[in-house]
């Protein structure tokens, strides 16, 4: 699967010397220009990877880089022409990965770009089952979202693991119930909906989808 990076920057020029070389190197680039876009795309969005300026309109980056750190271990690079010792230092001090300062080659951020993401990409382990930001640990039972590790009840896991197996599969409410709770299973379908309702509240991902008048699924991602 493709990686996504975030761009944020205010200068439409390095934006698209930026851009066109990465989307060339075969990421998929999504870009804002100002601090208060960017962290509006980040959270809209799911990305693997951000490149931020740090003299931004509205929120600078390092206001930026605080406020991601918040929600997320996403590898962040600052890119800014502040090639003072201190400057560098706050921004790793905000748990910013990389630093490069302008003006730079962009075969340097390229490669960057290909470290910092084989550094930080997790380790796949057997049975472990992805779409976007969520992982699911099958064999160890755990589901992470962005990281951060997310409690469900083993029907709210069982019911994403079946979701995450096949994903654009149209689930009915009374597959549902065979699946997952099994045939013993005594009781009316909307217990099934009160069960949606609860992991969709846990993961705080807009991933499981209502299709009226039938069941429910998991978008099928862009290869």
């Amino acid at each position: 699967m493709e990686k996504r990076i975030l761009i944020i920057e205010d200068e439409p020029a390095i934006r698209r010397i930026l851009q066109e070389p990465l989307t060339a190197a075969g990421y998929r680039v999504t870009a804002a220009s100002d601090g208060l876009e960017g962290i509006q795309t980040f959270r809209a969005g799911s990305f693997d990877l951000v490149i931020l300026d740090i003299l931004l309109p509205k929120r600078d980056g390092y206001a930026v880089c605080e406020t991601i750190r918040q929600d997320s271990q996403i590898p962040i690079i600052l890119i800014t022409a502040l090639d003072a010792e201190d400057a560098q230092v706050k921004g790793f001090d905000l748990l910013a990965d990389d630093y490069i300062t302008k003006p730079f080659s962009v075969r340097l951020v390229l490669k960057r770009v290909e470290a910092l993401l084989r550094r930080t990409a997790p380790e796949e382990a057997p049975g472990l089952l992805r779409w976007r930001e969520i992982a699911l640990d099958e064999t160890g039972r755990q589901v992470f979202v962005s990281g951060r590790e997310v409690a469900l009840t083993r029907l709210e896991f069982e019911l994403l693991l079946l979701f995450l197996k096949h994903p654009g599969r149209v689930f009915t409410r009374d597959d549902l119930l065979n699946l997952v709770w099994g045939y013993e299973f005594v009781g009316d379908e909307k217990g099934v909906n009160f069960h949606i309702m609860n992991l969709r509240k846990k993961l705080q991902v807009d991933c499981i989808r209502t299709v009226r008048g039938v069941g429910y699924k998991i978008a099928k991602l862009d290869p």
